[in-house]
């Protein structure tokens, strides 16, 4: 048993949260038709906000509101929405101590590490898009006489889009989703989770305060059933999603009633092969730590490490040692590197999953797996070498600080291991040898590869970032990220 105790900082952190409330046409709604949900601190289970959830009713309030702001924002000078925006960057940069202080509250991020790299983040992809704004073009086709008509294209708008935003790091999230879809001149609705209305609230704040009009930002925390009205609801024309496969297949069906277009940012099992010439003395604690990171509580995470035989002995022992030194604690104590995971259901999977495991023989125990004694939703965070690639444990996605260890022999067999699997988000590559890497990124079924790669990969809004097979489809980051948001419509002028 390990006992952790969070009491030391948590007893002042509540002041940091905005109050709980749903935001529709800049109002700010604190009764709701869905009802309430009790949000629990992380750290100590303790119920810490009563939040307001919005029912079809607030979607649909949302949407009409949503509607109304963009006939003004929609119509806009490009030149107008991109001084907002920059604004709005601005202020995001001005607060970066205000998201890293909700990240661990809301969902259990270290201040010390994730948390603090939250804000920068936010501010960075804000930024990036406000300069796409007055940016966007169309284009002069070639017409079948040109002395005759004139072919031309506009990227416009789709209208209302609706974000269903992930829980694990909803900030990062929103400005991944939300920035892209203004410079395009979208409005928006926003859904995050139940769970981590927080981030979303004070993102819509500063629009606010940065001068975007009301109705453009709009926040309706809710359940499930609020998401399938805002995907049903007539009103919005696309659906962003960051979320699970399972939700994504019921969201997909709801869209495809109004043959409404979607983008998914999905699950994903990411392999991180490592080979004999890579500098272990820098890897090996990457790869251990970063599998670890919000407490193994991302997408991208690489969960899956391959290792070439040659030096397969020595990593797994070099990485059950990093692992098992890696302090687990209060997410607001600078020291922590490994927090609670999100509520008490994320802490009893994931321990079922280590339990399994460990009991069928998926791979060798080599630290974690112990019960930790807290009131909040603590994991140890666990390693498992000489994992059979076709088990669960190496197929399924955990969303907790879990890493299964594999071996190699060839790079054929490498790719081979890295490919078997439904996931395609992200693949990463440990060598020196760049003859290797540029045989190995065409092969690896990923939509984005990472090679030697520094403590977070998700840090350039310009690269464009999303998956393939059960991960999704669609882009977020760069100019894909901004053509999610617009529809070309073509034009063709003929001679008076």
């Amino acid at each position: 048993m390990v006992t952790v105790d969070v009491k030391l900082h948590q007893e002042k952190a509540q002041q940091d949260l905005p109050k709980p409330r749903l935001v529709i046409g800049g109002e700010d709604v604190t009764k709701a038709s869905g009802g309430v949900h009790e949000h629990r601190n992380p750290a100590t289970g303790l119920v810490q906000a009563r939040i307001p959830l919005a029912g079809a009713e607030e979607v649909d309030r949302a949407v009409v509101a949503a509607r109304r702001a963009f006939e003004v924002w929609g119509a806009m000078r490009p030149a107008d929405r991109r001084r907002l925006l920059t604004r709005f960057g601005q202020l995001i940069r001005e607060n970066i101590p205000r998201f890293a202080a909700i990240c661990p509250l809301e969902n259990g991020i270290g201040i010390g590490g994730w948390a603090e790299t939250v804000g920068p983040h936010v501010a960075d992809w804000t930024d990036y898009y406000a300069g796409w704004a007055d940016k966007i073009e169309g284009m002069v086709g070639a017409a079948y006489s040109p002395h005759e008509n004139v072919e031309y294209t506009v990227a416009e708008p789709y209208g209302v889009v609706g974000h269903i935003i992930t829980w694990n790091s909803p900030a990062l999230s929103l400005a991944m989703k939300i920035p892209p879809a203004l410079a395009a001149g979208n409005t928006v609705v926003i859904k995050p989770a139940e769970t981590t209305p927080f981030s979303a609230l004070l993102f819509a704040d500063l629009a606010r305060e940065a001068g975007i009009p009301d109705g453009v930002v709009n926040v309706v925390t809710g359940l499930g059933d609020a998401g399938a009205a805002l995907v049903k609801h007539p009103g919005v024309d696309k659906i962003s999603f960051t979320g699970g496969p399972v939700t994504a297949r019921k969201i997909m069906a709801d869209a495809a009633l109004g043959l409404k277009p979607v983008v998914f940012e999905l699950g994903g099992k990411s392999a991180n092969l490592l080979f004999a010439d890579a500098d272990l003395e820098s890897v090996v604690p990457y790869c251990a730590a970063f599998a670890m990171s919000n407490s193994g509580q991302g997408c991208a995470l690489p969960t899956r490490l391959l290792v070439e035989r040659p030096v397969y002995d020595e990593v797994v022992e070099r990485v059950a040692g990093v692992v098992s030194q890696l302090p687990v604690g209060d997410p607001l104590d600078p020291t922590t590197y490994v927090g609670p995971l999100i509520d008490g259901v994320a802490r009893d999977r994931v321990e079922k999953v280590i339990e399994n495991a460990t009991k069928d023989g998926s791979g060798r125990l080599m630290c974690g797996g112990e019960r930790i004694v807290s009131d909040g939703f603590f994991v140890t965070p666990t390693v498992f070498a000489d994992v059979d690639n076709r088990s669960a444990l190496a197929q399924r996605e955990v969303f907790g600080p879990v890493l299964a260890i594999t071996p190699f022999d060839t790079e054929d067999e490498g790719v081979a291991l890295a490919n078997d699997s439904e996931y395609g988000l992200s693949a990463y590559v440990q060598s020196r040898d760049l003859a290797r890497v540029n045989r190995l990124v065409p092969r690896l079924n990923a939509g984005t590869v990472y090679v030697n790669p520094g403590p977070n990969p998700i840090t350039s809004p310009a690269t464009p970032f999303g998956g393939v097979g059960i991960s999704g489809f669609g882009r977020e980051g760069g100019k894909a990220g901004l053509d999610e948001f617009l529809r070309v419509k073509g034009v063709g002028v003929g001679r008076a």
